[in-house]
């Protein structure tokens, strides 16, 4: 179960040589929630754009509904939900491979 396991995260190294990221629960619990199998359609997009904040990454609004994240180097576009903030399991999948793309992953094998 995804949570009993660690979650792996590389990042930006600051000056001591290691990775700091300040995650509070609901950034904790987003992550847990985007890498659970089966794929949840329950997770707020609002959750997903703060998890990518706190990991060190850069959310913008671009044109028609999309939204450009980029972490670590590598970009993606998602079209954001609307009218409910609920992310659907397509979007949730696309957003995980982003994560795992851009060094951010749990330590179980799917």
């Amino acid at each position: 179960m995804i949570a009993e396991s660690a979650i792996i995260i590389k990042g930006r190294r600051n000056q001591k040589g290691s990775a700091s990221f300040a995650m509070n629960k609901a950034q904790q619990a987003a992550l847990n929630a985007i890498f659970v199998r089966p794929t949840k359609a329950d997770i707020r997009w609002s959750a997903i754009e703060s998890l990518i904040r706190a990991l060190g990454g850069e959310v913008t609004e671009r044109a028609v509904s999309r939204v450009a994240a980029r972490l670590n180097s590598v970009t993606a576009v998602f079209h954001c939900p609307h009218p409910r903030p609920e992310t659907k399991k397509g979007a949730v999948d696309a957003v995980r491979q982003f994560l795992v793309n851009a060094g951010v992953g749990t330590g179980v094998k799917p």
